[in-house]
């Protein structure tokens, strides 16, 4: 199995997100070991690292390559991976549990001989780490490290499903509902893509001024829709509902307010957060009839192998914006202040230099 495994050294950053502590959807027994670390784990999966040596069936990168691990894989072999309908890889499906993906084994063992568990087939906060060739895509060595690791993850989700998921056109209205760095990053592809009005949604009327600079035109901050719901301030500013909602904070409320939130004949609702207390979703059967649809996605509709290279070159074209979503920068032995600036609400993403 390891002849199409490849080690990769430690080069510039990783960058980390909430969504792994606070917002998985599995039973917590299930995922116990990275968060309570009952198991030991390799942790992190948004990453920027160089090629240090391959296996014998690796002929994608070679040593001293520039790439970024993903958690998604992207075989490029069977039906989905070769599907421009899916991103969702049937060889190597996704999952939550530790292991490589062939074989469920892990490189990684501590002083004492104890197996430390892969995490989402990346695992960065490590010297060293060993990644399977199905998730890793090699990247110019023109973009800047700080930037490239915010392309393994969040930003792309979030252009990704602009682009590749809504279809977002020239002209149209868009919502965003939640503008955390995923919400933030639809606005940005919106932009691109030709939007003519976006509005974003958010408790936090300090997102106005950070989401306009990536194309925001209008701003929704539901605390002060006192008379009416959010959907109906909506309808008014879209004149009848908006193209295409975003949902993108995890929340089966939330979700329903997007969908009601879009035109009737053609409105479309994606769904990006994910649900956070495992609650369904319910919506009426009669407005699928007359004609607004609702669909999810995972990591944008990206695929990463073709679509990660793209991004990076809309980044050194200047096309895409990443500076704006680099609130913090900490040195590695100051982790525990990234995660907390995650969860009081004063960081997008917080980069870690491993070495600097």
């Amino acid at each position: 199995m390891d002849k199409w495994l490849i080690t990769l050294k430690r080069y510039g950053e990783s960058s980390i997100s909430q969504h792994s502590r606070q917002n998985n959807p599995l039973p917590r027994d299930h995922y116990q070991g990275f968060l309570v670390m009952k198991q030991l784990v390799a942790l992190t999966y948004l990453i920027h690292r160089v090629v240090e040596s391959i296996g014998d069936n690796v002929e994608e990168v070679k040593e001293g390559d520039v790439v970024i691990p993903v958690f998604l894989s992207d075989c490029q072999e069977c039906v989905d991976c070769k599907s421009d309908k899916s991103n969702c890889c049937t060889q190597f499906p996704f999952t939550t549990a530790p292991g490589m993906p062939r074989d469920g084994t892990s490189r990684f063992r501590s002083l004492n001989g104890e197996v430390i568990y892969d995490f989402l087939c990346v695992s960065s906060f490590s010297e060293y780490t060993v990644v399977d060739i199905s998730n890793l895509v090699k990247v110019s060595h023109e973009i800047p490290p700080d930037k490239a690791c915010l392309l393994s993850c969040g930003i792309s989700t979030g252009v990704g499903a602009a682009w590749k998921v809504a279809g977002v056109h020239k002209g149209s209205t868009v919502v965003i509902f939640g503008l955390g760095t995923i919400g933030l990053a639809v606005v940005e592809g919106a932009k691109i893509f030709g939007a003519s009005k976006i509005i974003g949604v958010d408790l936090n009327p300090e997102k106005f001024e950070i989401g306009k600079k990536l194309g925001l035109t209008d701003f929704i901050n539901p605390k002060d829709c006192v008379e009416r719901p959010v959907n109906e301030v909506i309808k008014e500013m879209t004149n009848g509902g908006a193209d295409y909602c975003f949902e993108c904070i995890g929340l089966a409320s939330l979700m329903n307010e997007a969908f009601s939130s879009s035109r009737p004949g053609w409105g479309k609702t994606i769904v990006l957060g994910v649900e956070m207390h495992g609650a369904p979703l319910s919506i009426s059967a009669l407005e699928l009839l007359m004609g607004r649809s609702i669909t999810g996605t995972l990591f944008g509709g990206i695929k990463a192998k073709s679509d990660i290279p793209v991004l990076a070159k809309r980044y050194l074209d200047k096309e895409l914006h990443l500076d704006e979503f680099i609130t913090h920068e900490v040195d590695f032995k100051d982790i525990n202040k990234a995660f907390d600036l995650l969860i009081q609400g004063k960081s997008l993403r917080c980069i870690i230099w491993m070495e600097k």
